[in-house]
C-alpha cells in the first residue's frame, strides 16, 4: 500500500493539509482504498469529509485546476488537479422511502458513520489525510483477502437503505471475481422485489457494468438464483426450460451462458458490450416459440425474430441508447442466418446479402455465430467451424473483388433520373432498389448493361418519362 500510495501522495497530502488547516477532516475512501489493495488504482479518487459542499467549494477553488458541481445536490464536488479526478463527498447517509424511486440524502457527522452506510465492507475502508491513518471498522481488508462481498451491517438494513446494492453485489462478483456472503444472498432472495423502486437508468448502469466485467457468468447466475433477474432481466430466467427425459434439447439458459463465455474468448480489444449483450440475449425468443413436434422433437421456429423483438423491448425499457438497442437486436435477429448456408450452397448473391444485412455488425456477427456452437460432438463442431471458415473466405474474396462493404448500384440517382426522364421521387427510389438487388445478385455488369436493364425494368413497370408542356 505504501508503494502504491506514493503515486497519489502529492495530491492527497496537499488536499489533506488544506482541509486540516481549516479544521476539517478528509479521507480517501471506498473504491479508491479497495483498489489500492488490489493494485489497480486509476486516476479517479473518492474522498469524504465533514465539510459541507459549499465549504468544500471554498476550500478547493484556488487549489484545483478545475471544479464542477453537477453532483452538489447529493453532497459531491468534483475536482481536477494535476491529472487526477477527485470526487469529494460530505459524510452522508441515504435511504429509500418504500414508495420512492429517489434516495433521501442526509449529511452525517463522522467518518465511522459514513462508512457504516457503505454497500460492502470492502468499500468501507478509509485512509485519513494527511495522517494516512488506516480506518477499517468492518473488516474490509479481511474480506478482500477472502474475496468476499459482505455488508458492513445487517444486509437487510443495507439493501433496505438502497435496493440497488443487491445488483451491485452481482456486479462486483462479475468485476472482481468475488463470492457473495451467504447472509447477503439470503437477504437478496427475500428482498428481490424491492428493486422495483429503483430507476431504470440506475439498473441499466449496473447491468451494463456486470456484463462488461471479467466474470459476467457469475454475476448473472447471482441475479437469476436470487430472483433479482425476474425483476430486471426476466428473459434470462425464462430460458431455464425443463429438459425432457430423453434430453432432446439443451438447457437454453446454460447454453446462453456458455455462448457468452465463448464470445468473450473471441474478443480482441477488451470487453465488447454489444457482442456480450447479443450473446446472452440471442435465444430469448425460444420460450415463446417452443413447440412439441411429432416424434418427441422440440422446435423453436422463428425464435430469432421473436428474440430480436424481446431484446429491443427489454433494452428500450432499461433506457439503453438507441444505437445500442438497434445493434444488439439486429445481431439477435441475424444469429441464425448462417445455418441456411448448409455446406456451402449459398450463391455469391446470398453471401453479398449476408454481408449487406450485417452491415457494420459483420465482425460481431462472425463472433456470435461461432460462439453459438456449443455442441459436445467434436466432429460436428469442427465441421461447423470449417464451414464458417469457408464462408468468411468467400466474403473476403468477394470483398476484394467488389469492395463488398461499399456496395452501391452502378447508376446513381442523377443517372437514373436522366435515363428514365423522371424527376426526384418514389420512382427513383424503386429504380435504385432494383439496381441494388441486381448488383447483389449479378455483381458488376458495367454502366451500359445496367442502363439497359433499367430501361427494361421501366418498360415492365410502365414507368414513363415525365412530359413538359
Amino acid at each position: 500500500m505504501s508503494e502504491l500510495f506514493r503515486k497519489i501522495a502529492p495530491v492527497a497530502d496537499e488536499l489533506g493539509e488544506l482541509f486540516a488547516a481549516k479544521g476539517y477532516q478528509i479521507a480517501l475512501v471506498g473504491g479508491s482504498v479497495r483498489d489500492v489493495f488490489l493494485g489497480r488504482i486509476g486516476n479517479d479518487l473518492d474522498l469524504t469529509t465533514d465539510a459541507r459542499p459549499e465549504t468544500v467549494l471554498e476550500l478547493v477553488r484556488d487549489w484545483a485546476d478545475s471544479v464542477w458541481t453537477i453532483g452538489i445536490d447529493f453532497g459531491t464536488v468534483g475536482v481536477r488537479k494535476d491529472g487526477w479526478l477527485l470526487e469529494i463527498t460530505t459524510y452522508r447517509s441515504e435511504s429509500y422511502d418504500p414508495k420512492s424511486r429517489k434516495p433521501d440524502v442526509a449529511y452525517g457527522e463522522t467518518l465511522e458513520g459514513d462508512l457504516a452506510r457503505r454497500d460492502f465492507a470492502i468499500n468501507a475502508m478509509a485512509l485519513r489525510l494527511p495522517s494516512r491513518e488506516f480506518v477499517d471498522p468492518y473488516g474490509g481488508l479481511d474480506d478482500l483477502h477472502a474475496r468476499l462481498l459482505r455488508t458492513p451491517g445487517p444486509p437487510e438494513r443495507s439493501f433496505g437503505d438502497d435496493p440497488l446494492r443487491m445488483l451491485r453485489a452481482a456486479r462486483f462478483a462479475s468485476q472482481l471475481g468475488f463470492t457473495v456472503d451467504e447472509a447477503a444472498l439470503a437477504a437478496m432472495d427475500a428482498m428481490a422485489d424491492r428493486i422495483d423502486i429503483v430507476s431504470a437508468e440506475r439498473i441499466r448502469d449496473e447491468l451494463d457494468k456486470l456484463i462488461g466485467g471479467g466474470h459476467p457468468r457469475e454475476g448473472l447466475k447471482i441475479l437469476v438464483d436470487s430472483g433479482l433477474a425476474a425483476h430486471v432481466l426476466p428473459e434470462l430466467p425464462r430460458l431455464r426450460l425443463e429438459i425432457d427425459e430423453h434430453h432432446r434439447h439443451k438447457d437454453v439458459y446454460e447454453h446462453s451462458l456458455i455462448v457468452l463465455e465463448q464470445a468473450i474468448d473471441l474478443e480482441e480489444n477488451g470487453p465488447d458490450r454489444i457482442l456480450r449483450w447479443a450473446a446472452i440475449l440471442h435465444d430469448v425468443g425460444k420460450p415463446k416459440t417452443r413447440r412439441h413436434e411429432p416424434g418427441g422433437r422440440v422446435s423453436f421456429h422463428h425464435h430469432e425474430v421473436v428474440g430480436a423483438q424481446l431484446a429491443r423491448k427489454r433494452m428500450t425499457e432499461l433506457k439503453f441508447p438507441k444505437d445500442v438497442v438497434a445493434d444488439v437486436s439486429r445481431l439477435v435477429e441475424l444469429h441464425l442466418r448462417f445455418h441456411g448456408y448448409g455446406t456451402g450452397e449459398w450463391t455469391d448473391s446470398a453471401v453479398r446479402r449476408y454481408v449487406r444485412d450485417a452491415g457494420h455488425l459483420l465482425e460481431r456477427l462472425h463472433k456470435l455465430t461461432r460462439a453459438d456452437c456449443t455442441t459436445r460432438n467434436r466432429r460436428k463442431a469442427q465441421a461447423l467451424s470449417r464451414t464458417y471458415d469457408q464462408l468468411e473466405e468467400r466474403i473476403t474474396r468477394l470483398a476484394e473483388e467488389e469492395e463488398l462493404g461499399k456496395i452501391r448500384p452502378e447508376l446513381d440517382g442523377n443517372e437514373i433520373q436522366e435515363i428514365l426522364g423522371v424527376p426526384p421521387g418514389p420512382v427513383v427510389g424503386r429504380a435504385y432498389k432494383f439496381l441494388l438487388d441486381m448488383r447483389l445478385d449479378q455483381g458488376v455488369l458495367g454502366k451500359e448493361a445496367a442502363a439497359d436493364a433499367l430501361r427494361e425494368w421501366a418498360r415492365a413497370n410502365e414507368v414513363a418519362p415525365e412530359r413538359h408542356s
